[in-house]
Protein backbone atom coordinates (compact mmCIF):
# COMPACT_ATOMS: atom_id res chain seq x y z
CA UNK A 1 0.00 0.00 0.00
CA UNK A 2 1.21 3.37 -0.88
CA UNK A 3 2.31 5.43 2.44
CA UNK A 4 0.69 8.93 2.70
CA UNK A 5 0.84 11.40 4.78
CA UNK A 6 -0.64 11.22 8.50
CA UNK A 7 -1.76 14.94 8.72
CA UNK A 8 -5.78 15.22 9.83
CA UNK A 9 -7.60 15.92 6.57
CA UNK A 10 -11.00 17.39 6.30
CA UNK A 11 -13.13 17.02 2.88
CA UNK A 12 -15.11 19.21 1.79
CA UNK A 13 -18.47 18.54 -0.33
CA UNK A 14 -19.17 19.92 -3.85
CA UNK A 15 -21.92 22.43 -4.83
CA UNK A 16 -25.37 20.64 -4.15
CA UNK A 17 -23.66 17.99 -2.24
CA UNK A 18 -23.60 17.03 0.95
CA UNK A 19 -21.48 15.52 3.92
CA UNK A 20 -23.24 11.72 3.89
CA UNK A 21 -22.53 11.47 0.02
CA UNK A 22 -18.88 11.43 1.22
CA UNK A 23 -18.67 8.85 3.78
CA UNK A 24 -17.34 6.36 1.33
CA UNK A 25 -14.22 8.56 0.69
CA UNK A 26 -13.75 8.68 4.81
CA UNK A 27 -13.67 5.13 4.56
CA UNK A 28 -11.25 4.88 1.93
CA UNK A 29 -9.24 7.45 3.56
CA UNK A 30 -9.27 5.16 6.52
CA UNK A 31 -7.14 2.55 5.10
CA UNK A 32 -4.24 4.68 4.83
CA UNK A 33 -4.60 7.15 8.20
CA UNK A 34 -6.55 6.47 11.54
CA UNK A 35 -10.14 7.46 11.11
CA UNK A 36 -10.08 9.87 13.93
CA UNK A 37 -8.03 12.01 12.18
CA UNK A 38 -10.59 12.33 9.06
CA UNK A 39 -13.52 14.86 9.28
CA UNK A 40 -16.22 15.49 6.71
CA UNK A 41 -17.30 19.34 7.02
CA UNK A 42 -20.90 18.78 7.88
CA UNK A 43 -22.48 20.90 4.62
CA UNK A 44 -25.63 20.56 3.87
CA UNK A 45 -27.84 21.33 0.67
CA UNK A 46 -29.34 24.28 2.97
CA UNK A 47 -26.08 25.42 3.33
CA UNK A 48 -25.31 25.40 -0.51
CA UNK A 49 -29.06 26.72 -1.81
CA UNK A 50 -30.02 28.82 1.33
CA UNK A 51 -33.47 29.35 3.21
CA UNK A 52 -34.64 31.24 1.43
CA UNK A 53 -32.61 30.24 -1.54
CA UNK A 54 -29.77 32.89 -1.71
CA UNK A 55 -27.05 30.53 -3.59
CA UNK A 56 -24.59 33.81 -4.02
CA UNK A 57 -23.78 33.33 -0.20
CA UNK A 58 -23.44 29.76 -0.21
CA UNK A 59 -19.72 30.44 -0.18
CA UNK A 60 -20.26 32.11 2.78
CA UNK A 61 -22.42 29.43 4.57
CA UNK A 62 -19.83 26.70 3.56
CA UNK A 63 -16.83 28.95 5.04
CA UNK A 64 -18.52 28.60 8.11
CA UNK A 65 -18.92 25.16 8.55
CA UNK A 66 -15.65 24.68 7.10
CA UNK A 67 -13.83 26.85 9.21
CA UNK A 68 -15.62 25.20 12.58
CA UNK A 69 -14.38 21.95 11.31
CA UNK A 70 -10.71 23.02 11.14
CA UNK A 71 -10.78 24.30 14.07
CA UNK A 72 -11.95 21.16 15.81
CA UNK A 73 -8.98 19.28 13.84
CA UNK A 74 -6.82 21.99 14.91
CA UNK A 75 -7.89 21.47 18.59
CA UNK A 76 -7.32 17.54 18.52
CA UNK A 77 -4.37 18.04 16.63
CA UNK A 78 -2.81 20.48 17.94
CA UNK A 79 0.75 21.58 16.00
CA UNK A 80 -0.48 19.39 13.02
CA UNK A 81 -0.95 21.13 9.63
CA UNK A 82 -4.63 19.80 8.39
CA UNK A 83 -5.01 19.24 4.54
CA UNK A 84 -8.31 20.08 3.31
CA UNK A 85 -9.69 17.86 -0.08
CA UNK A 86 -12.46 19.46 -1.80
CA UNK A 87 -14.50 17.92 -4.09
CA UNK A 88 -15.56 20.33 -7.30
CA UNK A 89 -16.93 23.86 -6.33
CA UNK A 90 -16.39 23.02 -2.72
CA UNK A 91 -12.62 23.64 -3.88
CA UNK A 92 -13.04 27.42 -4.59
CA UNK A 93 -14.64 27.80 -1.75
CA UNK A 94 -11.31 26.63 0.14
CA UNK A 95 -9.61 28.64 -1.99
CA UNK A 96 -11.14 31.61 -0.63
CA UNK A 97 -11.28 30.49 2.95
CA UNK A 98 -7.36 29.96 2.92
CA UNK A 99 -6.71 33.08 0.49
CA UNK A 100 -7.58 35.68 3.76
CA UNK A 101 -9.57 37.98 2.45
CA UNK A 102 -12.72 39.54 2.93
CA UNK A 103 -15.66 37.70 0.33
CA UNK A 104 -18.48 39.13 0.79
CA UNK A 105 -18.03 40.31 4.95
CA UNK A 106 -16.54 37.29 5.74
CA UNK A 107 -12.54 36.54 6.14
CA UNK A 108 -10.70 33.93 8.17
CA UNK A 109 -6.94 33.87 9.24
CA UNK A 110 -5.89 30.32 8.76
CA UNK A 111 -2.31 31.19 9.17
CA UNK A 112 0.03 27.71 8.94
CA UNK A 113 -2.49 25.87 10.17
CA UNK A 114 -3.56 24.27 6.25
CA UNK A 115 -0.66 23.73 4.84
CA UNK A 116 -2.01 21.44 1.82
CA UNK A 117 -4.98 22.43 -0.15
CA UNK A 118 -6.23 18.97 -2.68
CA UNK A 119 -9.09 19.99 -5.46
CA UNK A 120 -11.17 17.02 -7.31
CA UNK A 121 -12.76 18.11 -10.24
CA UNK A 122 -12.63 21.67 -9.29
CA UNK A 123 -13.34 24.04 -12.64
CA UNK A 124 -10.94 26.97 -11.76
CA UNK A 125 -11.83 28.37 -14.93
CA UNK A 126 -15.58 28.82 -15.66
CA UNK A 127 -18.13 30.89 -17.38
CA UNK A 128 -21.21 29.62 -15.03
CA UNK A 129 -22.53 32.62 -12.90
CA UNK A 130 -22.23 31.51 -9.44
CA UNK A 131 -19.00 30.06 -9.83
CA UNK A 132 -17.66 32.73 -11.44
CA UNK A 133 -18.05 34.59 -8.37
CA UNK A 134 -15.58 32.53 -6.83
CA UNK A 135 -12.88 32.16 -9.58
CA UNK A 136 -13.16 36.02 -10.24
CA UNK A 137 -12.42 36.45 -6.50
CA UNK A 138 -9.48 34.31 -6.24
CA UNK A 139 -8.02 35.28 -9.45
CA UNK A 140 -8.09 38.89 -8.22
CA UNK A 141 -6.41 37.90 -4.88
CA UNK A 142 -4.36 34.58 -5.66
CA UNK A 143 -0.59 35.53 -5.48
CA UNK A 144 2.85 33.26 -5.99
CA UNK A 145 3.47 33.63 -2.19
CA UNK A 146 0.55 32.20 -1.46
CA UNK A 147 1.32 28.63 -2.72
CA UNK A 148 4.60 28.77 -0.47
CA UNK A 149 2.52 28.51 2.58
CA UNK A 150 -0.36 26.39 1.02
CA UNK A 151 0.62 23.33 -1.58
CA UNK A 152 -2.14 23.12 -3.89
CA UNK A 153 -2.80 19.89 -5.62
CA UNK A 154 -5.33 20.22 -8.68
CA UNK A 155 -6.84 16.68 -9.15
CA UNK A 156 -8.69 16.34 -12.98
CA UNK A 157 -9.57 13.62 -14.56
CA UNK A 158 -9.87 12.94 -18.67
CA UNK A 159 -12.34 9.65 -18.80
CA UNK A 160 -15.04 11.72 -21.22
CA UNK A 161 -14.07 13.26 -24.49
CA UNK A 162 -17.40 15.78 -25.27
CA UNK A 163 -17.66 15.35 -29.22
CA UNK A 164 -21.21 16.80 -30.66
CA UNK A 165 -21.33 14.79 -33.34
CA UNK A 166 -20.44 11.17 -31.27
CA UNK A 167 -22.03 8.94 -28.77
CA UNK A 168 -24.88 10.02 -26.61
CA UNK A 169 -22.67 9.87 -23.77
CA UNK A 170 -20.00 12.27 -25.55
CA UNK A 171 -23.02 14.73 -27.12
CA UNK A 172 -23.94 14.83 -22.94
CA UNK A 173 -20.12 15.66 -22.06
CA UNK A 174 -20.47 18.40 -24.67
CA UNK A 175 -22.71 19.97 -23.72
CA UNK A 176 -21.54 19.36 -19.81
CA UNK A 177 -18.48 20.90 -20.69
CA UNK A 178 -19.90 23.81 -22.62
CA UNK A 179 -21.46 24.88 -19.69
CA UNK A 180 -17.94 25.50 -17.77
CA UNK A 181 -15.98 26.87 -20.71
CA UNK A 182 -16.69 27.55 -24.45
CA UNK A 183 -14.95 24.57 -26.30
CA UNK A 184 -16.82 21.19 -25.31
CA UNK A 185 -14.67 19.23 -27.42
CA UNK A 186 -12.53 18.39 -24.38
CA UNK A 187 -11.62 15.53 -22.01
CA UNK A 188 -13.20 15.27 -18.46
CA UNK A 189 -14.40 13.72 -15.80
CA UNK A 190 -18.23 13.78 -17.56
CA UNK A 191 -19.01 17.08 -16.12
CA UNK A 192 -15.93 19.02 -15.82
CA UNK A 193 -13.46 19.68 -18.12
CA UNK A 194 -10.04 18.57 -17.58
CA UNK A 195 -8.39 21.78 -18.81
CA UNK A 196 -10.38 23.51 -16.99
CA UNK A 197 -9.00 22.67 -13.38
CA UNK A 198 -5.44 23.42 -14.50
CA UNK A 199 -4.28 26.32 -12.33
CA UNK A 200 -1.19 28.17 -12.32
CA UNK A 201 1.26 27.81 -8.91
CA UNK A 202 -0.48 24.55 -8.19
CA UNK A 203 0.70 20.62 -8.96
CA UNK A 204 -1.67 19.71 -11.56
CA UNK A 205 -2.49 16.15 -11.74
CA UNK A 206 -4.19 14.38 -14.25
CA UNK A 207 -5.55 11.00 -14.16
CA UNK A 208 -7.54 8.65 -16.15
CA UNK A 209 -10.45 6.84 -14.73
CA UNK A 210 -12.57 9.22 -12.49
CA UNK A 211 -16.07 10.39 -12.99
CA UNK A 212 -17.63 13.47 -11.18
CA UNK A 213 -20.62 12.73 -9.44
CA UNK A 214 -20.53 11.56 -6.22
CA UNK A 215 -23.63 8.80 -6.75
CA UNK A 216 -23.98 4.78 -6.31
CA UNK A 217 -22.23 2.74 -9.01
CA UNK A 218 -19.97 5.21 -10.15
CA UNK A 219 -16.07 5.65 -10.03
CA UNK A 220 -15.82 9.02 -9.24
CA UNK A 221 -12.74 10.52 -7.52
CA UNK A 222 -14.13 9.29 -3.65
CA UNK A 223 -14.09 5.49 -4.38
CA UNK A 224 -11.27 3.17 -3.74
CA UNK A 225 -10.87 2.73 -7.98
CA UNK A 226 -10.62 6.97 -8.06
CA UNK A 227 -8.51 7.24 -4.66
CA UNK A 228 -5.89 5.07 -5.63
CA UNK A 229 -4.94 7.00 -9.25
CA UNK A 230 -4.15 10.10 -6.56
CA UNK A 231 -4.01 9.40 -2.79
CA UNK A 232 -0.30 9.65 -3.06
CA UNK A 233 -0.52 13.47 -3.41
CA UNK A 234 -3.11 13.62 -0.01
Amino acid sequence: MIEVSQNPVVIVPGVLFWDSLYSTMKDVFAGYLPAGRIAIAPVSLVDWIGFPPSPEKSTNRVMKVLDKTVREMESRFPGEPVTIVAHSGGGTVAMIYLLEQPFQGDVYHTGRVVEKLVTLGTPFHTHEHYAKIKTDFIFKHLRADFFRRCHVVSVASNKYHGNFQGSFVEKMCFQFYRNVQENGNVAGDGIVPAESCFLEGAENITIPDAEHLPTPHTRWYGTKEGIEQWIQYL
